[in-house]
């Protein structure tokens, strides 16, 4: 698909007002994109396992407008109350989209988000903020015109999340989601995500992911900043060839539940999204000094536990513990007794793989 197919050509309906809610989750990338271009187009492709509790809801209300005008009008909430500094970022968002949401002119919209996770506490919201957006806009899409396919649905809503924040795209369905065009991953698209085609083995569903609260401040480095770091860093395309190889390897490790394997590039990939940061121009460190204690620790018990635990990170400090759910008792006691204490405040979150988003009002 390109992009003239989601720009509408008519529709069947006149909506006169409503709204709708819908949930969705964050997610968390194994082989991470880093690096892209206009418009939120990824450098490499990526794949991520979808979290389940780690969420965002937001309602779309939706009025039309009388008399009508050119502009897209909003107002918006988080947590109850009015948020004019989140404002500038939706509405760049509207504008990305408008070209493929043009219905979007006729209401006067009101939107009212809050998520599942402290705001503050260092996990991205952008994610699973835009996803849940952008699935808002898709059931006024849909009530517009109630012929669309889900898969329609489903892969527009996930090129307009994208417009919004890349690895929103990647939220809409559960499960392993690609994003980024892979020769060897069938309707692999820089413009969608996709769920992954390939066999996947039980070891894991159902996968683990407790989020460790090494650092809930603000970033010295924007994300968006960091990416646009990536044009012309010195190891580049080495960097993008290395993501290209590591899908290439999951494909086995996926299909035989090959836990060692997983485990190493998984590490591996953090460690190298880390290592562009600390060799771009200007470089630049997010890990905190607690950030790479919990990942000490994680190898010493891993090696002397024989338990496959490994970590993975955002571009920030926080920690992602991975690990499948047949050894989630033992594992998690060593979390408990040994890593949470390295937390601000001794704080962290318990998800898991999820099923993706969810609409959840009539």
């Amino acid at each position: 698909m390109t992009e003239q197919d989601f720009i509408p050509q008519s529709y069947q309906r006149k909506v006169i007002g409503g709204s709708v809610t819908w949930q969705a989750p964050s997610n968390i990338a194994l082989v991470k994109y880093w690096g892209k271009k206009e418009p939120q187009i990824p450098a490499n492709p990526s794949i991520s396992f979808t979290l389940d509790s780690c969420k965002t809801t937001t309602t779309l209300e939706f009025k039309r407008k009388e008399p009508a005008d050119k502009n897209i009008t909003f107002e918006l909430y988080f947590e109850g109350k009015k948020k004019e500094d989140f404002k500038p970022k939706i509405k760049s968002f509207f504008k990305r989209i408008e070209a493929y949401c043009p219905f979007l002119t006729d209401y006067q919209l009101v939107i009212k988000t809050e998520n599942s996770f402290p705001h503050s506490s260092g996990i991205a919201s952008s994610a699973s903020g835009m996803s849940a957006l952008a699935l808002c806009v898709m059931s006024l899409e849909k009530e517009l015109n109630p012929e669309l396919s889900e898969e329609y649905f489903n892969k527009k809503a996930s090129f307009l999340a994208r417009l919004g924040s890349g690895s929103a795209c990647r939220s809409i369905e559960g499960g392993l989601i690609v994003w980024g065009k892979h020769k060897n991953i069938e309707n692999s698209s820089d413009l969608f995500g996709i769920k992954y085609p390939h066999k996947i083995h039980e070891v894991f569903h159902n996968y683990r992911d407790t989020i460790l609260l090494v650092d809930k401040g603000t970033k010295q480095v924007s994300s968006s900043l960091g990416h646009n770091l990536m044009e012309g860093h010195a190891f580049a395309e080495a960097r993008f060839e290395q993501a290209h190889r590591n899908l290439d390897k999951l494909r086995d490790i996926f299909e035989t539940g090959n836990l060692k394997g997983f485990m190493e590039i998984v590490e591996s990939e953090a460690l190298t999204l880390h290592a562009m940061m600390m060799s771009s121009n200007p470089y630049f460190i997010l890990m905190k000094p607690n950030t790479l204690e919990i990942i000490n620790k994680i190898w010493d018990f891993r090696e002397n536990s024989g338990l496959p635990v490994c970590f993975t990170l955002d571009a920030g400090a926080n920690v992602h513990v991975l690990y499948p759910e047949k050894d989630v008792e033992k594992i998690f006691e060593f979390i408990k007794n040994e890593l949470v204490a390295y937390c601000e405040n001794e704080q962290y979150l318990c998800d898991r793989i999820g099923d993706g988003a969810k609409r959840i009002d009539n």
